[in-house]
């Protein structure tokens, strides 16, 4: 590859962008807070430390030394050990997952534009409930609405992957990096003063033994997994632009506790006005687009919070969707060699296409479930199955095959001479990604079906 990062600054931003998600803003927090609190974070601390956090380092080491997309460069590492190259299918399944992550998540990053538009229209926030719900619910029952938004929201991120490394996501970062923290600082600031502080300390920190389960300890696993993004080849098309000045290490670690920050943030931006209001911090999506603005309508400069709120939450969905874009178009050009424009083209209008499925199954086809005869799926929509298939099943088996990849296959050496370890921390990597990292991946996706 011949484009590259500016600089340290610019890798390090760009990456906190592709971890930092809408994930981070709600599902962290209130995972928090409804699966028993400070258990539940030390639980979730721990799979950084031995899952994600190992997992990130080999994803980095693997990129800039293959220096291609992410099938490009695990096919690179094969070769150059004797290995089949039939190992580039892990990273062809993570561009595939990403893809069809990218597809839906769109159609949520388009929510965040169309109330960022209603608020500037002066239409939220509301105080009369039935309103708000309406609102929301004429969003999702509107097809050419939310394809419209779907298609405003694939055309920004479209707009700035075309222009490349340098030009485009590095310089992107550098900018929404530092409005989103600023943004969510003065949320979390203005909700402290002005909500209920004790109430979401008591949500977010407290021991419940009543709800310390094995469910929970999963899920907390699992979240650690899945909330940095390994296993989809990100950080491996990412670090093949890395120059090799930069340190990895530093960089893996900033990451993951950047995108650990924001979680705990946007739980103080959210929950204590939640709880000041009385209302129920547990209604997922709909914490977002219902519960947050009734919270606001209904405080002071409401208008104005509502405001950097949802841009907050459209900064977060841009940057990662940047990132699923990259890694898709890396691998386009190095397949066809297409000019950046034209794949650029090519997979995101192809991802908006696919996600029409996700915009039709909250209404046109929101009736249709087509696994309905199998046990657990009776009632899933296309978008279910999509979000199932990448959450439960694709990411997991792509991280398990990257450890697997990184721990037994490559050279026994590559991890010590590309992040520049000190012999015995290069020994605890490599157990922690032969053996902690994939027994841990297969416990999870296994009891995710029956815990």
């Amino acid at each position: 590859m011949q484009e590259r990062w500016t600089g340290r600054t610019g890798f390090i931003l760009a990456n906190i962008g592709a971890a930092i998600g809408l994930g981070s803003i709600w599902k962290f927090p209130y995972e928090v807070g409804t699966n028993g609190g400070g258990v539940f974070v030390a639980f979730y601390l721990a799979g950084l430390l031995l899952i994600v956090l190992p997992l990130a380092l080999a994803e980095f080491a693997v990129g800039r030394r293959g220096r291609a997309d992410a099938a490009g460069s695990i096919l690179a590492l094969a070769q150059e050990v004797g290995a089949s190259r039939h190992w580039a299918l892990v990273g062809s399944l993570g561009i595939l997952t990403g893809f069809l992550i990218l597809s839906f998540y769109a159609v949520i990053g388009g929510w965040t534009v169309a109330y960022s538009i209603d608020v500037l229209r002066a239409e939220l926030p509301d105080t009369d409930v039935a309103r708000v719900r309406a609102a929301f619910a004429a969003l999702l029952a509107s097809p050419a609405k939310m394809a419209l938004y779907h298609a405003i929201f694939m055309a920004i991120t479209a707009l700035i992957v075309v222009r490349g490394i340098a030009h485009g996501i590095e310089a992107a970062n550098k900018v929404l990096m530092p409005v989103l923290l600023a943004i969510i600082v003065v949320l979390a600031i203005y909700s402290i003063a002005i909500g209920d502080l004790a109430a979401t300390v008591r949500f977010l920190f407290q021991v419940d033994p009543a709800k310390v389960t094995a469910r929970a300890a999963l899920e907390a696993l699992g979240l650690g997994f899945f909330s940095i993004g390994v296993g989809l080849g990100l950080m491996i098309t990412y670090a093949a632009y890395a120059d090799a000045s930069i340190d990895l290490r530093e960089v893996a670690v900033i990451t993951v506790l950047a995108d650990t920050a924001v979680s705990f943030a946007a739980g103080f931006a959210i929950f204590p006005i939640v709880f000041a209001n009385g209302l129920d911090p547990a209604s997922g999506p709909g914490l977002l687009f219902i519960t947050v603005p009734l919270a606001f309508a209904q405080m002071p400069f409401g208008t104005l919070a509502a405001a950097a709120f949802f841009v907050l939450l459209f900064v977060a969905a841009l940057s990662s969707a940047v990132s699923l874009l990259e890694l898709c178009v890396a691998w386009i050009i190095r397949r066809s060699g297409w000019a950046r424009s034209r794949a650029t083209l090519a997979a995101a209008f192809s991802a908006w296409l696919l996600g029409l499925a996700t915009v039709f199954s909250f209404n046109l086809w929101s009736d249709w479930f087509p696994l309905a005869r199998l046990g657990g799926f009776e009632r899933a929509t296309l978008f279910d199955l999509v979000d199932h298939l990448t959450s439960n099943l694709l990411l997991p088996v792509g991280g398990f095959a990257l450890s697997i990849l990184a721990g037994w296959i490559l050279s026994e050496r590559w991890l010590d001479r590309e992040l520049r370890m000190h012999r015995w921390l290069a020994t605890l990597l490599r157990v922690l990604l032969r053996y902690v990292a994939p027994a841990t991946i297969t416990v999870v996706a296994i009891a995710t079906y029956f815990v």
